[in-house]
C-alpha cells in the first residue's frame, strides 16, 4: 500500500506538470507518449517481440499524427494515413501468414485504436474549448474525467473490501463485487461534485469555468458521474478480460504497485470519449 501511495503522489505531480503546459504542443506530445507506451504494452501483451518490430513502428507516426491533429492541415492527413496504416497491416498478414497470428494482430490493432481514441478525446477537449474563449474549462473537464475514473476505482476498492458479497464478473475479475461497483458509482458522482465545488471556490480569484454551474449543473455532473462510473467499470473489465486471455497479470511495471499505463488508465478508456462528447453537445446547455 505504501508503494502504491508514493507512486500515486509522484503521478499526480507529473500530471500537474503536464497540465502546466496545457496550452502548448508539449501537452499533446505528453499525451502521445503516454498513448504510445500503452500501445507498446498491448504489443507485448499480444506476444509480439523484436521480430515483429514493424507492427509497433507503424503505430508510432500514426499515433503522433492523431494526437497532434489540432491544426486543420494535420487533420487533413488523418484519412489517407488511416488507409495506409490499415493497408500496411493487411500486407503484413499476407506476407507473414505462416508466422503472424491474425487474432493477435487484430487484438493489437483494435486495442491500440481504443487507446488512441481515449487519449485523443482529451486533445479534442483542448481543441473544441480553446483557452482564449473558454478559459480553463478544458483543464477542468480533463480533471473531471480523471476524478470520475480514479475516484470510482478507489471507492469501489474500499466498498468492495467492506461490503463485497456478490461477485460482479467472477471469471474476468474475481475480486470485483456488485457492492464495490455500487460504491464506485457513488464515488465517481461524489468526486465530480467535489472537484466542481473546488473549482467554484477558486473561480472568484482565478477565472476557471466560463459558465456558472447552477443546481442544474450539479445534477448534470451527478448524471455524468453515474454513467462515467459504469463505463469505467466496463473499461476495467475489458482490460482484465484481455489480460486473462493472454495470460498476464499486469500490462507493465512503469508504476510500481500499480502496473503499467493500461493498468492505471483502463477505467479512463471509455470515460474520456463519453465526457468529451457530453461536454461538447450537452453540458453548457444543462449547466445553466
Amino acid at each position: 500500500m505504501k508503494t502504491r501511495i508514493v507512486t500515486a503522489a509522484v503521478g499526480l505531480c507529473i500530471l500537474a506538470i503536464v497540465l502546466a503546459f496545457f496550452d502548448t504542443v508539449l501537452f499533446d506530445l505528453a499525451l502521445a507518449l503516454i498513448c504510445l507506451i500503452g500501445i507498446h504494452e498491448v504489443y507485448s501483451a499480444m506476444g509480439f517481440g523484436r521480430r515483429q518490430w514493424y507492427l509497433f513502428a507503424a503505430a508510432v507516426p500514426y499515433t503522433l499524427l492523431i494526437m497532434l491533429s489540432s491544426s486543420a492541415a494535420v487533420r487533413a492527413l488523418v484519412l489517407p494515413a488511416s488507409f495506409l496504416v490499415v493497408l500496411f497491416y493487411n500486407i503484413c498478414l499476407i506476407a507473414n501468414h505462416g508466422t503472424l497470428d491474425f487474432g493477435r494482430l487484430a487484438g493489437f490493432v483494435y486495442f491500440g485504436g481504443v487507446i488512441v481514441f481515449c487519449f485523443y478525446s482529451l486533445v479534442h477537449l483542448k481543441r473544441v474549448l480553446p483557452p482564449e474563449k473558454f478559459g480553463c474549462d478544458a483543464i477542468y473537464f480533463i480533471l473531471l474525467v480523471l476524478c470520475f475514473a480514479w475516484g470510482g476505482d478507489t471507492s469501489a476498492y474500499f466498498a468492495g473490501r467492506a461490503f463485497g458479497r456478490h461477485k460482479l464478473a467472477p471469471i474476468v475479475s474475481p475480486h470485483k463485487t456488485v457492492e464495490g461497483a455500487i460504491g464506485g458509482v457513488v464515488g465517481s458522482m461524489a468526486a465530480g461534485v467535489l472537484v466542481t465545488f473546488a473549482y467554484s471556490l477558486l473561480d472568484g480569484s482565478f477565472p476557471l469555468l466560463t459558465v456558472e454551474v447552477t443546481a442544474r449543473g450539479y445534477l448534470a455532473i451527478l448524471a455524468l458521474g453515474a454513467v462515467a462510473s459504469v463505463l469505467g467499470i466496463l473499461g476495467d473489465l475489458f482490460a482484465s478480460a484481455v489480460k486473462r486471455q493472454v495470460g498476464i497479470k499486469d500490462y507493465g511495471t512503469i508504476f510500481p504497485g500499480h502496473g503499467g499505463i493500461l493498468d492505471r488508465f483502463d477505467s479512463v478508456m471509455f470515460i474520456a470519449p463519453f465526457v468529451s462528447i457530453a461536454v461538447r453537445h450537452f453540458f453548457y446547455l444543462l449547466a445553466r
